[in-house]
């Protein structure tokens, strides 16, 4: 190792704005973590050990680091390439308090595969932690990102799909908008904007003015602006047409003050219709004024196909949803009921290895990525991304060690990293069985009883630890509510033998344990202690109440560590209901209508399609690996219906025109068969079909039940005469929005 303790930072005499910020990171990000404070100087002394920062040729932002003796040598091919070299001295260097070192002999050499690696950091309320940041804040992040090769920012204007003004806002929105840009530009980064097009009618010439106006407001404020992206959708709804001829003016604007500047354009949430509207648009005009095509969520078509349908001409950038968790663009296969109920939409959310899946598979369609982000929650999500664009083949847990050396300590290097991984795993497959939750935990506590102060002060470190104390709750609870909702059954049992309404009394008495007499009470007061922390460390907003989040569905899962995780809210409102049934014979009928609630008869079958290993009819696709955004396979759904059973919260479901389909074999082909089904969501509006086997009509496009029930069918025998059946359900053809809508939760195929 060489000693740089006492080193010297030698750099050019005249720097560049992203050269001198490439210095001034060096610096202050030794010195935050070690206590030394290198002096920086142009010429080198003799015998002075150095950090020679230098100028080189070569591919873009591309460096070179060498070392040996007594010297260490940065060499930057252009200003973001002194930048990123300097990020890699960085992750390089071995750190302790008062001392610094790095290897000697280093020779190496790196460019970034994709040249454009970026993240969307939205200054709006909806985000679960960014409306609280300063500016000096928003610098250390832009800092901490761009060692990983990050070189955009997207940026989002102070009108959008969100609330005006947030009570975290330190500066008003376009003021901070402004400092952002200012900052991007010190350090040589680009700066997007996401600009939704929110009017009603943009085909009324008042409106078009108002809407010149609030955007040039915008690019007249920002001292940097590379690049406009408009989403078609999610939020806008304006068709093809109208919405090219608006930002062909809007273009002009932009450019008059940020010549250059792109213009780009996104099909989310298109009709079928309208997204062939822009396709042919895009092949017979080739407007000259639009730069490219952004790919993200809520897009019908799959991005290879985009990619082939659209012109060469126009280049495709990927806007992929790192920061959600269902509900979204690449949901955690086969999420367990528990999380998606607590966690939520938007929890802290390390999924390496995911990522890394999405990435490789998708990213060579493209010509790089901004990532979707509502807030600091996906920061793993942010460091695996930037580093395998600029490395596709890097190793993924080399990444996380670079990750955890650099931003918890280098004794956390291997150990951290192995955490973070262990925290993908907990959300892999039924958490009931999964008792490695409770080996992450003992794990990252043992990091923390050996943590120093500084280190349980570090907001990446506790928000780790909050995950890996939130999950083992989760599964505490969950083990213990299944446990009381299985003793409650066994009462309702002998209801016949003490009579119905004792036994509800009694298994009703139990499933309220689950609130008179809590478990883990230590983990849960731990959760908010770490949720306090987090606000004060990171303004990490995880409750509506304590920390005034804009929603509990936005990141404030602290609202939610206590939902039920059993039948118990559906059982009570039954017991309510049965206990108003006159006779004891009915009262006894409804107790065995709920014990026997998934039986489906003598010769029947059931599925709940919503939990993994109990839908056996369910006809699978390509799953996760191969099929990330689900296109072709069929994926877990989640909506919150307390006055149902907990099998009406999940569902399975289909995207778009995708059938979802059962298939059963070894029916009996002389028996008489119906299906019921329930039809439970959370795209309640969209209509559904029926078909079975070869497009034999078992109902049309109906209305989805409201209140949710059970639906019953009678097959004809032409269905089941060959001893085999597919059922098939689809919703309305050529929809756009979120390709939502196909949604089954239980289906029962009974002998009639």
């Amino acid at each position: 190792m060489i000693d740089l303790t006492r080193a010297l930072v030698v750099h050019p005499a005249e720097l560049s704005k992203p050269e001198a910020s490439a210095v001034g990171m060096l610096v202050d990000e030794v010195e935050r973590r070690t206590r030394i404070r290198w002096r920086t100087a142009t010429e080198r002394p003799d015998g002075a050990t150095a950090v020679v920062l230098e100028r080189a040729d070569g591919p873009a932002e591309g460096y070179a680091i060498r070392s040996g003796g007594d010297t260490v040598e940065v060499l930057g091919n252009d200003p973001r390439g002194m930048l990123y070299g300097v990020g890699r001295l960085l992750r390089l260097l071995r750190r302790e308090r008062d001392r610094v070192a790095v290897a000697d002999g280093l020779d190496l050499s790196s460019a970034p595969r994709y040249p454009l690696r970026g993240h969307q950091l939205g200054y709006r309320p909806k985000t679960n932690s960014y409306d609280g940041w300063s500016l000096p804040m928003w610098e250390q992040y832009l800092r901490d990102l761009a060692v990983f090769g990050c070189n955009a920012i997207e940026l989002i204007p102070p009108r959008s799909d969100d609330a005006d003004d947030s009570p975290h806002f330190p500066l008003p929105p376009l003021a901070m908008m402004a400092g952002m840009s200012r900052l991007c530009d010190d350090y040589g980064m680009d700066v997007w904007v996401w600009y939704p097009a929110l009017d009603a009618d943009y085909t009324d010439p008042g409106t078009v003015a108002a809407a010149q106006r609030e955007w040039e407001e915008v690019f007249t404020a920002l001292p940097r602006l590379n690049a406009v992206f408009v989403p078609g959708g999610d939020p806008g709804h304006t068709a093809p047409r109208v919405l090219m001829t608006l930002l062909e003016q809007q273009a002009e604007a932009l450019r008059r003050h940020h010549p250059g500047a792109g213009m780009w354009l996104s099909p989310q949430g298109f009709t079928a219709a309208w997204l062939d509207e822009l396709l042919a648009i895009l092949r017979d005009e080739r407007p000259a004024w639009l730069t490219g095509i952004v790919f993200g969520p809520q897009v019908r078509m799959g991005l290879p196909e985009l990619r082939e349908r659209v012109l060469e001409a126009y280049p495709i950038r990927h806007y992929p949803d790192i920061t959600h968790c269902r509900q979204c663009q690449f949901p955690v296969p086969d999420w367990d009921l528990a999380y998606a109920l607590t966690e939520a939409r938007e929890g802290v959310n390390p999924r390496p290895l995911a990522m890394a899946r999405i990435h490789r598979l998708l990213q060579p369609h493209t010509i790089g990525f901004i990532t979707y982000s509502e807030g600091c929650n996906d920061d793993v999500n942010k460091a695996v991304w930037s580093a395998l664009g600029w490395d596709p083949e890097a190793d993924v847990t080399e990444i996380l060690r670079d990750y955890s050396r650099y931003f918890i300590g280098d004794r956390y290097a291997d150990i951290f990293a192995q955490g973070l991984l262990a925290l993908e795993r907990n959300w892999a497959g039924p958490l009931l069985g999964n008792a490695s939750v409770n080996v992450t935990l003992a794990q990252f506590q043992a990091m923390e009883r050996d943590a120093a102060p500084p280190e349980k002060l570090n907001w990446r470190f506790q928000q780790a630890l909050y995950r890996a104390c939130y999950d083992a709750y989760t599964r505490r609870r969950l083990v213990y509510e299944t446990e009381l909702e299985e003793r409650a059954r066994d009462l309702l049992r002998d209801a016949r033998a003490v009579g119905s309404l004792r036994a509800m009394s009694e298994a009703e008495a139990v499933l309220d344990q689950a609130v008179t007499q809590r478990v883990a009470t230590d983990l849960r007061a731990r959760i908010f202690e770490l949720a306090e922390a987090l606000f004060q460390s990171i303004r990490m907003q995880l409750s509506v109440e304590r920390y005034q989040a804009i929603d509990i569905g936005r990141g404030a899962n602290l609202d939610t560590v206590d939902v039920p995780l059993n039948n118990r809210l559906w059982l009570k409102a039954r017991f309510a209901a049965i206990r108003e049934l006159p006779a004891e014979a009915d009262r006894l009928r409804a107790i065995g209508e709920l014990l026997d609630w998934t039986n489906p008869g003598p010769g029947g079958f059931y599925d709940n399609l919503g939990v993994a290993g109990r839908q056996p009819h369910l006809v699978p696709g390509p799953g996760f690996d191969a099929d990330p955004d689900f296109r072709e396979s069929p994926l877990t759904g989640f909506g919150w219906h307390p006055d149902g059973p907990i099998s009406w919260w999940t569902h399975a479901q289909t995207l778009y025109d995708r059938p979802l389909q059962l298939r059963y074999e070894g029916l009996d082909p002389t028996a008489r068969y119906r299906v019921r089904v329930v039809y439970a969501g959370d795209s309640q509006r969209a209509k559904i079909r029926l078909v079975a086997n070869e497009g034999l009509e078992i109902h049309p496009l109906i209305d989805k039940p409201s209140p949710i029930a059970p639906l019953e069918f009678d097959l004809p025998p032409d269905a089941t005469q060959s001893g085999t059946l597919t059922l098939s359900w689809t919703r309305d053809p050529g929809a756009g929005g979120n390709g939502r809508g196909c949604q089954v939760a239980e289906v029962w195929l009974v002998r009639a």
